[in-house]
């Protein structure tokens, strides 16, 4: 194989739609992921696998790959010594952090993890739990579970599980008494191809198009006409990035604006916009906002 090759880890399971939805937005185009290991990809210069985001790490620290993206989360439990190349704010259900959180059912005496000293606690995060517990003095037996850990919180003391929404936690009738560690995905890569020019440019310029990808989800593009008798009343309602885009028409009367604003602000932004004299107003997606 050419030394012209990023070998990129793409995670499979439950992270693997968002991340195949956001590098392309990016400009990439994963196709097979469902179905190999080694899913093609529209770039001669990257071959991608698709690993478990538990493992990610290690075969990073190893060399065996490259680059890949995992969970902050992952990288502890592994104790990896990778490179951070850049945080990327994605998870598979929301944009927010995830959490492994310390729970107990809710007809528990537990109240705070001392409480659990002499008990058992299952959980697949495994090597951060007993650090955890450790760091406390809190002694305790941690268990590793192969996964629906929630179901096992009344056959144990308690249970240390991921949760990004609480909807999990709150469905098994579980209640969170503390928060062991709080994790984003990771774009991370090995130190020595981070060393090597084309691996590291390579890998720089995935990390910038994909946070220009994730920048994008949360913003809209506006156009519209304005009246230049109204152009000052506009831009007191515009709460652009930088400054708005302003261009000359034919009609010397009026003006084009061109804005990015947050998704959010747009449904109130709209109306008012269209009250103070805009016409012509378009609203369009992004697919990469570069800071």
């Amino acid at each position: 194989m050419s030394d012209r090759v990023l070998k990129l880890g793409i995670p499979a399971g439950s992270l693997q739609n968002a991340t195949l939805d956001l590098f392309n937005k990016a400009g990439f185009h994963v196709s097979d992921a469902a179905r190999s290991y080694r899913p093609t990809i529209d770039d001669d210069e990257i071959e991608a696998i698709c690993l478990r985001a538990q493992e990610m790490s290690r075969y990073v620290n190893d060399g065996v790959l490259d680059a890949g993206i995992t969970g902050y989360d992952w990288i502890l439990e592994n104790n990896s010594d990778v490179v951070e190349v850049c945080e990327l704010a994605y998870s598979k259900a929301t944009s927010r952090p995830t959490r492994w959180v310390l729970a107990v059912p809710n007809e528990s005496s537990v109240q705070k993890p001392e409480d659990l000293a002499g008990g058992l606690v299952a959980t697949e995060l495994l090597q951060a739990t007993q650090r955890y517990f450790a760091e406390k003095n809190i002694d305790v037996k941690v268990e590793f579970s192969w996964g629906a850990t929630e179901v096992k919180a009344r056959l144990v003391d308690a249970i240390v599980e991921l949760t990004e929404t609480g909807s999990s936690i709150r469905a098994n009738n579980l209640r969170i008494i503390d928060t062991l560690i709080t994790s984003t995905t990771r774009f991370i890569a090995n130190k020595e191809a981070w060393e090597d020019p084309f691996k590291r440019e390579k890998i720089e310029n995935i990390a910038i198009l994909l946070k220009a990808a994730i920048n994008a989800k949360s913003k809209v593009g506006l156009k519209m006409n304005i009246r230049k008798q109204d152009l000052d009343m506009i831009l007191k309602l515009l709460p652009a990035e930088k400054s708005p885009t302003i261009s000359n028409l034919v009609d010397s009367d009026f003006v084009a604006i061109d804005v990015i604003v947050d998704d959010k602000v747009e449904r109130a932004l709209v109306p008012a916009l269209k009250r103070a004299g805009a016409s012509g107003i378009i609203s369009y997606p992004l697919n990469k906002v570069i800071h």
